[in-house]
């Protein structure tokens, strides 16, 4: 899912300049989301082992009591009142599948959530001990039985995106939930990031005011979380200052809230679901400009990191091969996310991104249309990388039309795109390792290189 908006001339001004009317055409938008993480600089565990994954949820546990007994009843905080403690009381496997089937049983979980949290369990479970990482079954018990009671919770108590929503620390640390959560399915030892310079360069422009812009693919949920703990080691602070465009699927599904709560989004419905259902398209369309707003304001105000994916949605396997490639572009989309940075009156840079991650949550075979998507979860390696910012005016110089540059532009940021995406392929799926560098693209593991000193 990804930022995306209509091609009227009319709605690209409007959004520039942040006064779009409920009279005027608006653009769609559909956000790319996942998981944001990198919650507190924690030393780094070793790769192999599942010490430090136990031990935050200790923590995590600690901070869901703290927020029971010491309710804040904050607007952006979820009542933490009359909440089950079914899961936080859960030790083992058996209490987690009895705890699913007595709440279904209670009627406070749907049978389509009960499934659900019910399938998700295996396959997380089956992810992580395939790890080989030690303790990996306790690992899996404390981050279910947390999971599980959040997604409980957000039953009990539905929480509510606004068009802006920021991420929750506190009383209970979302940020830091899915950072615990995801860590354990990355195999770091066949992981790889391209150019982290490159980072370290675009979070220095950021803390001197500047707005960066990643243009990237998008692979799975796991997306941001495998950004920031690729990034953590050097760059923790991009990791926790990104900022996603949010389809409406992943604030609403039972299975996703939780996870979404922890990140810094921009709420938006999707342009690949505006039109389900029709009586609410208006409503939607009113929605996205309040984010449209939202957005524009935030990028006047500087220091602002946005990640969009212009492609329309996650990739998906070539049909015929089998074979992952980033998804094209919608020239559009970066087109009027160009403009909205151009007019924002804040220094901005354009960087092409890429990510290799389908593995850890792979997306469905096609979209769908029906909320709640089987939720596949595995251990594998994973890869980032960014190449220099793309200037608009060198690219376009001897473009005819604004027609042309608008497409040379979106072709120039793809084509560096799936450049790094096949020397993460090459280092991760055909196990070349840090040998798959090329002349524009150095590949490392900042992890190792933080542990060395």
């Amino acid at each position: 899912m990804t930022l995306a908006f209509s091609s009227s001339s009319a709605a690209t001004v409007a959004v520039a300049s942040a006064t779009v009317t409920s009279s005027a055409r608006v653009p769609t938008l559909h956000g790319f989301v996942s998981f944001r993480l990198t919650a507190k600089k924690l030393p780094l565990r070793s790769h192999g082992g599942g010490v430090r994954a136990v031990s935050e949820l200790v923590q995590d546990k600690e901070s869901v009591v703290a927020a029971s007994t010491s309710f804040n009843d904050a607007k952006e905080t979820p009542s933490e009142l009359n909440h089950s403690r079914t899961f936080l009381d859960a030790r083992t496997e058996q209490d987690l599948i009895s705890g699913i089937r007595k709440e279904q049983e209670a009627g406070t979980l749907p049978p389509n959530v009960a499934s659900g949290m019910e399938e998700l369990y295996w396959n997380y479970k089956n992810a992580v001990l395939s790890s080989g990482a030690s303790r990996a079954d306790e690992t899996v018990i404390s981050n279910m039985s947390l999971a599980f009671d959040r997604m409980l919770l957000g039953v009990e108590h539905p929480y509510t995106f606004n068009p802006y929503h920021k991420a929750i620390r506190e009383p209970f640390d979302y940020f830091h939930f899915v950072h615990t959560y995801i860590r354990p399915l990355i195999d770091f030892k066949n992981s790889y990031v391209g150019n982290v310079s490159i980072f370290s360069e675009l979070e220095d422009k950021i803390r001197q005011g500047h707005n960066i812009v990643l243009i990237s693919n998008h692979q799975s949920e796991a997306d941001p979380a495998v950004i920031s703990l690729l990034l953590e080691a050097q760059c923790p602070y991009i990791g926790e200052n990104i900022k996603c465009v949010a389809g409406d699927r992943v604030i609403t599904d039972p299975l996703c809230k939780p996870f979404s709560m922890g990140r810094n989004l921009i709420c938006v419905y999707s342009k690949n679901h505006m039109n389900d259902d029709p009586e609410l398209v208006d409503m939607k369309r009113k929605a996205n400009t309040r984010s449209l707003k939202e957005m524009a304001t935030l990028l006047r105000s500087g220091s602002q990191l946005i990640w969009i994916a212009p492609s329309g949605g996650r990739d998906r396997p070539n049909s015929s091969t089998g074979e992952w490639f980033p998804a094209p572009f919608d020239p559009s989309s970066v087109d009027n996310m160009r403009r909205l940075v151009e007019h924002s009156g804040v220094p901005g840079h354009i960087y092409p991104m890429s990510l290799l991650c389908y593995d850890i949550m792979p997306p469905p075979p096609k979209v769908e249309k029906e909320i709640g998507e089987r939720r596949l979860v595995g251990f594998h390696g994973t890869g980032l990388s960014v190449a220099p910012e793309i200037s608009f005016s060198d690219v376009t110089e001897n473009c005819n039309s604004p027609n042309e540059a608008k497409e040379a532009y979106s072709e120039a940021l793809y084509k560096s795109v799936n450049e790094q995406y096949k020397t993460l392929n090459s280092a991760i799926k055909q196990r070349r390792g840090i040998e798959a560098s090329t002349s524009t693209v150095s590949l490392s593991q900042p992890w190792n290189e933080s542990l060395s000193v």
